[in-house]
């Protein structure tokens, strides 16, 4: 699951977006499509089920619209506003009083 870092502040539409990288005080600006793909990722669930939903709200190739929404997770994820978070739920390794 995709989701986007704690430090940062989403602001999403339709028309597009930005989000806010409290560590920086910079903003990411995002593009209609690239808003929808964050938007859909966000969802939860997996990268494939964000794109299979955005090739459908586009009328894309599901090839495409997979490429398109690795490209803006990856995007993201570099810039360190995005993380993929491990499907391992439950406690840690260490004791849960620590």
């Amino acid at each position: 699951m995709w989701r986007l870092r704690e430090s940062t502040h989403p602001v999403l539409t339709d028309e597009g977006g930005a989000i806010l990288d409290e560590r920086t005080g910079r903003w990411t600006y995002l593009t209609e499509t690239a808003s929808a793909a964050v938007m859909l990722l966000l969802a939860g669930g997996t990268e494939e089920e964000a794109a299979g939903q955005y090739a459908t709200r586009y009328g894309t190739a599901f090839e495409q619209a997979a490429a398109d929404v690795r490209a803006v997770a990856a995007a993201l994820t570099a810039q360190g506003l995005a993380a993929k978070e491990s499907l391992r739920r439950g406690r840690s390794r260490g004791r849960w009083w620590r």
